[in-house]
C-alpha cells in the first residue's frame, strides 16, 4: 500500500494516509496524555499553595481520571513524598520524645 497516496477506503473522520489498522499513534490515542500549558501549571501551583485544599486536590488529581496524565503523575509524586515525610517525622519525633522523658524521669528521681 502507497501511503503518499490517500486510502480510497476509509470512514469518514479517519486519516486516509493511514490504514485502518495502523494502530497510529502508536499506543492509540489518549486524551489525558495532553501537554499542560504554563498557565495551567501556574493555576496548580496556586491551588497547592492553598492550605487543606491542596491536599484535597492533590487525591483528586492523583486517583480521578479526568486530570491529564502528567499532573495526575505529579500529585501521586507529591503524595508520596507527603508520605515519607510524615513517616520520618513520627520516627523522629518518637526517638527525641522517648529521650526527653527518659531524661526528665531522671531528673525526677533526683538523677541530676
Amino acid at each position: 500500500m502507497d501511503f503518499n497516496k490517500p486510502n480510497p477506503e476509509f470512514t469518514p473522520g479517519q486519516n486516509p494516509n493511514y490504514p485502518p489498522d495502523s494502530n497510529y499513534p502508536p499506543g492509540g490515542y489518549n486524551p489525558r496524555a495532553g501537554v499542560l500549558s504554563v498557565k495551567d501549571w501556574m493555576i496548580t501551583l496556586l491551588l497547592l499553595a492553598i492550605p487543606v485544599v491542596n491536599i484535597v486536590m492533590l487525591f483528586v488529581w492523583a486517583f480521578g481520571n479526568s486530570a491529564p496524565l502528567s499532573k495526575s503523575n505529579y500529585a501521586k509524586a507529591a503524595l508520596l513524598w507527603a508520605a515519607i515525610w510524615i513517616v520520618l517525622y513520627i520516627i523522629f519525633f518518637a526517638i527525641f520524645g522517648a529521650a526527653f522523658f527518659a531524661t526528665m524521669s531522671r531528673m525526677d528521681q533526683g538523677g541530676y
